[in-house]
């Protein structure tokens, strides 16, 4: 395959009932963002076509059955299955979380095969995907689970960036799960992550508190002064730039964010809950700590709005942006890291 310069983005086609085909075609409807990659849609042209029909976009796209085809100034479409598929706008089916496995899988392997650059993936049902061959909470347990590295969730737009202490589990768990190795680890994901990938010489990072209040002293919980803010205290010593714990409400109630490059917060809704009210629409969800890079846009599959012709395709545009700026400093980086004299 003769490879242009331009990033090759790999782009899982989500769940067909959603909106994620909706704003990729969207995002690519303005033809100028052809020159900043080169797009590969893991799916169907049937199914594309239906949708560029429903909708009445018209968008050339160019359908392939290998990457050796690949035209670098199209929206290509790699053909992954050749039957039919029923289309059930809105509608979770068994068949549409089927087809969003088989997309995802394809994808995932091309860019482990270093044959597409990044991946972008488009939303998910996580509950029609579920099958013996996915078993997973979401994208990012599944990509853990077949890429190298450790992963951390990421929640981001230019100037707020939150990540996942802990992610897909129950409430009930969080408490017993956050331990001070896995404080240590989510805490050098980010860190490594904000230098290599955002390219932040000396990142400063917060830490949320578990407890309301951070925990007031041991009335509302431990968790925070015996094992939340002793780790704090052991990751400073190491020279990191590492402050907390905060309470959450008043941390971005009072904007506190705004003076540090990365947060982390303890659990999943504490997390995101602040981040969509500050950006939704417009973030990224980013995979950090894994050897590939991969974004996806903030959002869920849309059901309530799929073949109306109301999504907005501006998250999953920022999740293409964001997939090939990382991709561009993480390079960069590499780059710059390399010894001169070839001494590793």
């Amino acid at each position: 395959m003769n490879k242009s310069d331009k990033i090759i983005v790999g782009i899982s086609i989500g769940d067909l009932n959603g909106i994620g085909v909706e704003v990729i075609l969207k995002t690519f409807q303005d033809k100028r963002m052809l020159e900043f990659c080169t797009p590969v849609i893991f799916g169907s042209t049937k199914v594309v076509t239906q949708y560029k029909k429903a909708l009445n976009l018209e968008i050339p796209v160019h359908g392939i059955t290998s990457l050796q085809q690949l035209n670098h100034n199209k929206i290509n479409i790699l053909n992954i299955w050749k039957e039919d598929v029923a289309i059930e706008l809105g509608k979770a089916t068994k068949e549409s979380g089927l087809y969003a496995a088989k997309s995802l899988e394809a994808s995932l392997l091309s860019l482990k095969e270093k044959n597409v650059d990044v991946l972008l993936t488009a939303p998910i049902n996580k509950e029609t995907i579920q099958s013996e061959d996915f078993n997973f909470p979401g994208h990012t347990e599944y990509l853990n689970a077949n890429l190298e590295g450790d992963s951390l969730m990421i929640l981001m737009t230019d100037k707020l960036r939150i990540g996942l202490i802990t992610g897909h589990i129950p409430i009930a768990k969080v408490a017993e799960t956050i331990t001070p190795e896995l404080i240590k680890s989510k805490v050098a994901i980010m860190h490594t992550s904000l230098v290599e990938d955002f390219g932040i010489v000396k990142p400063k990072i917060a830490v949320l508190s578990l407890n309301p209040h951070c925990g007031d002293k041991g009335v509302i919980g431990k968790e925070d002064d015996e094992i939340i803010q002793p780790t704090v205290d052991e990751i400073q010593k190491s020279g990191k730039l590492v402050f907390g714990p905060y309470a959450a409400d008043g941390f971005f109630g009072s904007e506190t964010y705004q003076q540090f490059d990365g947060v982390l917060a303890t659990y999943h809704d504490q997390g995101l809950a602040p981040f969509k009210a500050l950006s939704f629409g417009n973030g990224v969800n980013y995979t950090a700590g894994l050897s590939e890079i991969r974004t996806s846009p903030d959002h869920g599959t849309g059901f309530d709005i799929a073949g109306k012709n109301k999504a907005n395709p501006s998250s999953f545009t920022e999740a293409l942006f964001a997939a090939i700026q990382i991709f561009k400093t993480r390079k960069e980086y590499k780059e710059l890291s390399k010894s001169p004299l070839g001494v590793k």
